[in-house]
């Protein structure tokens, strides 16, 4: 090898290590976003778990060695619009994934985006089951679906065996979508939603009173309140100034109700007043030691920063989602990826447009720590921390909440795994799946009953139920009218016994039809039925073929047939009384009959039968003898065979009765 060979062999060489030391280095700073509202109620207890979980990651030295992991945070302001902005502004930061968005509505939103850069999102608070859909393969979910929640919802409302319930939610995507997965969870349990009282964004007291208002003259007594933490307490707060909050009524809600009492410091006693009684869910967290120890750190630091509010359940899914990204991220290093950012050609600046969105580029390594996030598996202050195959967190677990006097108290658990129980859900996961023993322990209803309310009442605005009635001057015992509204009678009672049944309220008013001196057309009234003049029709109907036509009865209650009324006198017993049935004229006829038989049959058996044969006398008594015993033995009997079997023998057929033999071909 030559001089020169060997100096350009050197130089390939060199560079050859100099690229692959340059795709084995590390950054020394990754950027992570954040995206959520400040001034909230959820804002509050996870801006500090956020940043406490920044700092323990960067403290740690088996995650993310030698590369510090930097925040930056954007305030979303309650605002789609604002949040959908800083959203925008956040991606040109070259961040590689997003803690948030808090809010449903921007996750919709700012999913598309993170759909064109390949960033993905992890929402530790939008909980719109619809965000899980293909459509967002880059929203990752860090915290239980509502899809799970109504779930829990309905099986409570089964528990109880309620059928129908009104659905009081906030009018934007996070309140359709949990409702509209509250009403496929109510299907499967064969209950339904019976009202929707959707409730505008921002609305006043003056707007949520007119609705509660509405709602209320309906016959459902179970109010599911599905709104945003920071306005739906004004919902109860109207609800008790409406007498909604009295025995009878039932009220569950969700998870957000929840995360306002753990974050309120000091509960004001007035105001629990308005909410005593009411079922509430939270997402279960198992108890741990790094849970504790996190809560402990939480509070030491939200004392030394002056922090009035209290700590919730969705700080503690905000404090895992960074070290989910932390760890997804060191796996992505690990595997000799680089972060790199490219210009996406799709996004250009028009002529005089200052939006900037050149600056937006695509994370070309957003496909690769997509899977390493979905391939998440640690234990947190959550519990375990690991996604599904259908991107949902394993183990949805909620904590069923019952509101007391100046707190609450724990009344139950539900899980995706054995549904409603008193025992902790980790610890029924150790078991096998089993749904049959829905248990829950016992429940201070509103207006401070212990009595389970039947969940309904007679609606104050409904159509009562149009019952026709035969008004008539016959048969009063089934059906009689003495007035408009007074019927009475068997088939009324039997009506009004099936009425009381039903699971849901219906009022009757009972239509006449009839003067009452004579009978009406009884077809006339089941063709006001099918007309749709009448609903129903009551009384004693006789299933007709014309009516069946055109109308459905119900099956006959009162058994039908001919009876015949005759008058009974008083017969002395005699020998002879089993001669009553017939008369002495048709005893002789049937006499003359059989004898006539029982010569027939000497004519045809004295020649070949010895028993017929003999003396005249003995003939002539034979034949009566016959004839007699024609007339009064039974000869349904049939002689049982002791032995007998048979033999196929190709076409032939050996049979053996009592020791005889007959072939039969």
């Amino acid at each position: 090898m030559g001089a020169a060979q060997l100096v350009a062999w050197f130089l390939a060489f060199a560079a050859a290590a100099g690229v692959v030391s340059a795709a084995g280095a590390r950054p020394s700073e990754v950027a992570v976003g954040a995206l959520f509202t400040y001034d909230s109620t959820i804002g509050h207890a996870a801006r500090l778990a956020i940043e406490l979980a920044v700092d323990d990651v960067n403290a740690d030295g088996t995650v993310l060695s030698g590369t510090k992991l930097s925040l930056k945070s954007r305030d979303t302001n309650c605002s789609a619009f604002i949040g959908t902005v800083e959203a925008l502004q956040l991606m040109e930061e070259n961040v590689v994934a997003v803690i948030g968005p808090q809010s449903s509505g921007i996750g919709h939103v700012i999913s598309h985006v993170a759909n064109e850069l390949h960033i993905p999102l992890l929402s530790f608070a939008a909980t719109d089951p619809t965000l899980s859909a293909l459509e967002y393969p880059y929203f990752l979910r860090t915290t239980i679906s509502d899809y799970f929640q109504m779930n829990a919802v309905a099986s409570i409302v089964d528990y109880y065996q309620w059928k129908r319930v009104t659905a009081i939610y906030v009018d934007d995507d996070y309140g359709r979508g949990g409702v509209s997965a509250l009403g496929d969870a109510l299907a499967s349990k064969r209950a339904m939603i019976s009202y929707k009282a959707a409730i505008p964004p921002n609305s006043n007291s003056d707007v949520i009173s007119d609705i509660l208002f509405t709602a209320n003259m309906m016959e459902s007594r179970v109010m599911v309140v599905h709104v945003n933490p920071d306005t739906g307490m004004r919902i109860f707060s109207a609800a008790n100034e409406l007498r909604m909050m009295a025995t009878g009524y039932v009220w569950i809600v969700t998870d957000w109700l929840a995360a306002v009492l753990d974050s309120s410091a000091s509960r004001d006693l007035k105001d629990m007043s308005h909410i005593r009684g009411l079922i509430v869910l939270r997402q279960h967290t198992p108890e741990s030691d790094v849970k504790n120890e996190f809560i402990s750190k939480w509070n030491t630091v939200a004392h030394n920063r002056s922090i009035t509010s209290g700590l919730n359940s969705y700080s503690f899914y905000a404090y895992d989602s960074v070290w989910t990204v932390a760890r997804a991220i060191d796996q992505f290093l690990n595997s000799g990826q680089q972060i790199n950012f490219s210009t996406d050609p799709k996004l250009h600046d028009s002529n005089g447009s200052t939006l900037r969105l050149s600056t937006l580029k695509i994370f070309d390594g957003g496909e690769q720590m997509l899977q390493q996030l979905l391939l998440t598996n640690f234990t947190g202050v959550t519990g375990p921390v690991q996604f599904g195959s259908d991107g949902h967190l394993v183990r949805p677990a909620y904590d069923i909440l019952n509101v007391g006097g100046s707190g609450y108290r724990l009344i139950g658990y539900w899980s995706n795994h054995s549904g409603l129980s008193v025992a902790a859900p980790e610890i029924l996961y150790q078991k096998p799946p089993n749904t049959s023993a829905q248990q829950l322990y016992n429940v201070l209803w509103p207006g401070d009953s212990t009595t389970t309310p039947k969940g309904w009442v007679f609606r104050n605005n409904g159509k009562a139920l149009r019952v026709g009635v035969p008004n008539k001057a016959s048969f009063k015992d089934l059906v009689s009218s003495r007035g408009p509204g007074n019927v009475t009678g068997y088939c009324i009672d039997v009506f009004n016994a099936a009425i009381k049944l039903l699971p849901y309220p219906t009022p009757v008013q009972f239509v006449t039809i009839g003067d009452g001196t004579k009978n009406p057309s009884y077809i006339g009234i089941v063709q006001m039925v099918a007309a749709n003049i009448l609903d129903a029709a009551v009384g004693d109907f006789a299933i007709v073929r014309n009516g069946t036509a055109i109308s459905e009865y119900t099956q006959p209650y009162v058994e039908a047939g001919l009876v015949i009324v005759a008058p009974v006198k008083q017969i002395n017993p005699s020998a002879w009384a089993f001669l009553k049935p017939f008369t002495l004229e048709m005893w002789c006829v049937t006499g003359a009959l059989f004898i006539l038989v029982g010569i027939v049959v000497w004519l045809l058996e004295h020649r070949i039968n010895e028993e017929f044969r003999g003396s005249p006398r003995q003939q002539v008594i034979t034949i009566f003898w016959f004839s007699f015993s024609t007339m009064f033995t039974s000869h349904s009997k049939r002689k049982r065979l002791k032995h007998a079997w048979a033999v196929r023998v190709d076409n032939m057929v050996i049979c053996c009765a009592d020791n005889q033999f007959k072939l039969y071909c």
